[in-house]
């Protein structure tokens, strides 16, 4: 078999593997380590760690899937324990990678700074720009002292990186019950502002859940969807072709 031959032969990386590896070689370049967590979480991971009120509507059905009956329950045990047990070990397909936030500062001490690429779950309808599994991103970094300008630098960098040297980077106040405050972060990038992530200060509730004193320590934290990186810096239309199976599109890449 000859060069050319071989090179017909070549396999190719799936446009996500490649983003997600463009992604862990930047933010490794900038000294976050890169950190993986269950697809398959508890309600107190998912939401009420990172500060979620018990009536947030993305614990609805319509944004959230549960999973019925997780572990079996003892025969043997009362109406009461059962109850209690159940709440206990409510779980769910996670709707975002943030859980591995929470996870990581009760088994590490900071300062530190991870980057958590991972797929997700949400219960909405499949069109273009939706699917109910798609992958995301997720940046939290934690040290004595942290600010907005250290979120915007490092968040600009990424986006230079991976788009180009022309992006610029745009803050809009917003709400996120896991930051305060939180800002819509959009990008400026030939010729359109486009919103690519949530972001903000870590809110003392959720540094709290991570078993941190927010009295010592601050932290940034945002997150954004991989799947949208893609369509965007490779000009394709439609997010289920990620996730069709077809090799015509993976052979492009």
């Amino acid at each position: 078999m000859n060069d050319k031959e071989i090179a017909q032969n070549k396999g190719h990386l799936h446009p996500i593997s490649q983003a997600i590896e463009d992604i862990r070689r930047i933010f490794k370049e900038m000294g976050f380590a890169i950190v993986e967590g269950p697809e398959v979480e508890s309600e107190f991971y998912n939401f009420d760690a990172l500060n979620f009120p018990k009536d947030h509507p993305a614990r609805d059905m319509q944004d959230t899937f549960w999973i019925k009956d997780p572990k079996p329950i003892n025969s043997g045990s009362s109406p009461v324990q059962q109850e209690k047990r159940e709440k206990a070990e409510k779980m769910l397909l996670r709707t975002h990678t943030s859980p591995v936030q929470i996870r990581y500062m009760q088994s590490h001490k900071p300062p530190f700074g991870i980057i958590v690429p991972g797929k997700v779950f949400r219960n909405e309808a499949t069109d273009a720009t939706h699917e109910a599994q798609f992958y995301q991103y997720e940046a939290l970094f934690v040290a004595k002292k942290a600010s907005m300008a250290n979120l915007k630098g490092v968040i600009e960098t990424f986006f230079k990186e991976f788009f180009g040297p022309d992006v610029e980077i745009i803050f809009r106040p917003s709400f996120f019950p896991f930051v305060e405050p939180g800002v819509e972060v959009a990008m400026k990038w030939k010729g359109k502002v486009l919103e690519m992530l949530g972001a903000g200060m870590v809110h003392p509730n959720v540094l709290k859940a991570g078993g941190l004193d927010p009295e010592q320590w601050q932290g940034f934290a945002f997150g954004g969807g991989i799947d949208r990186l893609i369509l965007l810096k490779y000009g394709i239309d439609d997010v289920r072709l990620l996730y069709s199976g077809d090799l015509r599109l993976v052979d492009q890449f």
